[in-house]
């Protein structure tokens, strides 16, 4: 019985599912990165506004204030919004930051972006190809009834890797997208700037150790973590099944084509990214809030848990959702530029090589 249930799986597998092509680590790894690129540039902007309203909520001023200005916490009440004038969402952000800053400054954080997303991804997706690969295997043939579940754990696992890996990097983004410039058209520091003020910047405390400078390279990677293992989690069990069926009505890979490939996994990339990025935006921005923090005392000390209360108490069910609009405007659309490139690569690399 078990091994007809392990045909079945594997034969639903070729015809729906995203095909086991026989390409190399360096080849998926490739696949990967040139998403990961396309997709950092053109949602950059909705990042920026979705940071800047979570900031903005977290206390940071944004008139007339360099972006040197001291972080401190539970100061969102304290601002006078006649003084400090608020953005009043994603499109008021855009309006007031290409007016103040200059358009470009909509993509302020790209190249931080850039050397996140292409590293993050490039290990995140084959990573997640070869472990869901290996646990299907495994599991159709020994444990039929958890299969359906290998995406879910496959995606944390792999998602976990590149989060851990490629911390600092996130951390300098969220920074330079957090904070304007007092002057306007001045130079902003870049990533390793961003960096080297994180490891050296003054401090009264006694941490002037250099293990405990350069752990603050790693401030909120509980955060992230809590973030983005349940992100991963809910589109990778939402994205395979719809993906399949989809798949499943038009074919398969083999008789559809390019079109096929690219239409399925962009439509199954966005509805999973948008349910994805709605459910866990409240652990966004927490995230945000201890990327931001610039008490290193505190940065060190608070948990996701506190952060999380202390939105809440500051701004309720509101404060939880704050950046939402922007957060599942940036995450539907970079799921399925992502997912869908991806496999768009895989699939002309496998044809490529099957032709010569």
């Amino acid at each position: 019985m078990p091994s007809q249930n392990s045909s079945s799986f594997q034969s639903n597998q070729t015809k729906s599912s995203s095909p086991d092509f026989n390409l190399s680590l360096s080849e998926r790894a490739l696949a990967a990165a040139g998403a990961a690129f396309l997709s950092a540039v053109i949602v950059n902007p909705l990042d920026v506004a979705k940071t800047r309203l979570q900031a903005q909520a977290a206390g940071v001023p944004y008139q007339n204030l360099p972006s040197t200005c001291r972080f401190e916490p539970n100061t969102v009440m304290l601002h006078d919004t006649k003084r400090f004038p608020q953005y009043k969402g994603t499109l008021d952000v855009f309006q007031k930051v290409i007016h103040e800053e200059g358009f470009s400054r909509l993509w302020r954080g790209t190249n931080a972006s850039l050397a996140l997303a292409v590293p993050t991804v490039g290990i995140y997706m084959p990573c997640y190809d070869i472990l869901r690969n290996y646990m299907e295997a495994y599991t159709s043939q020994n444990a039929p009834s958890v299969t359906p579940y290998v995406p879910l754990v496959a995606g944390s696992v792999a998602r976990s890797l590149a989060c851990v890996t490629c911390y600092p990097v996130e951390l300098a983004r969220t920074r330079m997208q957090a904070f304007k410039d007092a002057q306007h058209g001045t130079k902003l520091p870049g990533v390793w700037k961003t960096l080297v003020g994180v490891v050296s910047a003054d401090t009264n405390t006694n941490l002037h150790s250099s293990f405990r400078s350069f752990r603050f390279l790693w401030t909120g990677l509980g955060a992230q973590l809590s973030r983005d293992v349940p992100f991963s989690a809910v589109c990778w069990a939402t994205l395979e099944p719809v993906r399949r069926r989809i798949l499943g009505m038009w074919g398969g890979h083999e008789s559809g084509g390019v079109g096929v490939v690219v239409g399925a996994n962009f439509a199954a990339g966005f509805v999973a990214g948008v349910l994805a990025g709605a459910s866990t935006c409240p652990l966004d921005v927490a995230k945000t809030r201890r990327q931001i923090e610039k008490d290193r005392v505190r940065a060190l000390r608070m948990t996701t848990r506190q952060t999380l209360v202390e939105i809440w108490r500051d701004g309720g069910m509101k404060g939880l959702f704050t950046g939402v609009g922007p957060r599942v405007g940036r995450t539907g659309p970079s799921v399925g530029i992502v997912v869908s490139f991806y496999e768009l690569v895989k699939y002309a690399l496998h044809t490529y090589t099957t032709q010569h």
